[in-house]
Order: structure tokens, then C-alpha cells, then sequence
């Protein structure tokens, strides 16, 4: 038998240090950089590859492509990345970083975004899954199983 006396106020607690860590990786990133959590996330992943389409990019963020496709309006007008036509199929857009953009990775700091994704890659099966369930179980605790899941901006 848990004693929720003690118990429950330290998954509160943790929940506002996980809340905490990823608000102040956030502003330390946009300080350094000038670019927004999703900004920097898109930047970072275009660095690992020569070019992109979007429909990966958005894969990769865990976000929908018309969403990263703001994201990316706002790093064009900065002179971060261009965006490319095919040639052979006009419908694909390729992303890839400017100098500039090459220049900002070169100087940021690691993200929370990939931190996590990172961790959670590394766990066994099982941790991995009793983390998933009980991500599931807060959410539906809080009611919040109906919200969109928005990127991550910095406070």
C-alpha cells in the first residue's frame, strides 16, 4: 500500500521539475541562438543531413507539416535555411541550412526535445512502456486527452 501523503506530492513535484528543466533549456537555447525551441529543434536536425523534405522534417519533430512549414517561414526570413523545389516532382520542398544556419547549430546548446527523444530511445522495452502508459494515464487524469499537442516555445 502507497502512502499518498508522501507520494503523490513528489509526482507533482516531478512533473514541475520536468515542466521546469525543459522551460529553462528553452530560454537558454533562445538566448544563445535567437530561435525558438521548434526553431532550433528544425535547425539541429536539418545539420545531420543535406537536405530535407518537409514531410520528414515534420516526421522527425513530431509535428504536422503544416506546422513545421511555419516553422520554416520564420527561419527563411532569417536567412536560416532555403527551401528547394524538385525537379522532378514539383510537389516536393527540400529544406537545407545557409552557412547561417550552419553557423547558429555550431554554437547551440543541446536541446530538451532531443534529450528526450534520445532517452526514451535508450530504455529497455518495459521502462519504456510503463513511462508511455503512464504519460497516457496523467493526461487522462488531467482531462487533456483531447488537446492538440503544440510545439514547445520558450516562456
Amino acid at each position: 500500500m502507497r502512502n499518498n501523503a508522501e507520494e503523490i506530492p513528489e509526482v507533482i513535484n516531478n512533473i514541475r521539475r520536468v515542466y521546469q528543466a525543459i522551460t529553462e533549456y528553452m530560454k537558454n537555447a533562445e538566448k544563445i541562438t535567437g530561435l525558438t525551441g521548434p526553431q532550433l529543434l528544425a535547425v539541429k536536425l536539418l545539420a545531420n543531413t543535406a537536405h530535407l523534405r518537409v514531410s520528414e522534417l515534420a516526421r522527425q519533430m513530431i509535428l504536422h507539416p503544416a506546422t513545421v512549414v511555419g516553422i520554416l517561414d520564420r527561419l527563411e526570413t532569417k536567412g536560416m535555411v532555403t527551401r528547394t523545389r524538385s525537379i522532378e516532382d514539383r510537389r516536393v520542398v527540400e529544406i537545407e541550412l545557409t552557412d547561417l544556419g550552419k553557423e547558429v547549430v555550431a554554437k547551440a546548446p543541446e536541446i530538451a526535445t532531443v534529450m528526450l527523444v534520445e532517452g526514451l530511445e535508450r530504455l529497455p522495452d518495459t521502462e519504456f512502456y510503463q513511462i508511455a502508459e503512464s504519460m497516457k494515464r496523467v493526461v487522462l487524469i488531467l482531462g487533456a486527452e483531447k488537446i492538440t499537442p503544440q510545439p514547445l516555445q520558450s516562456a
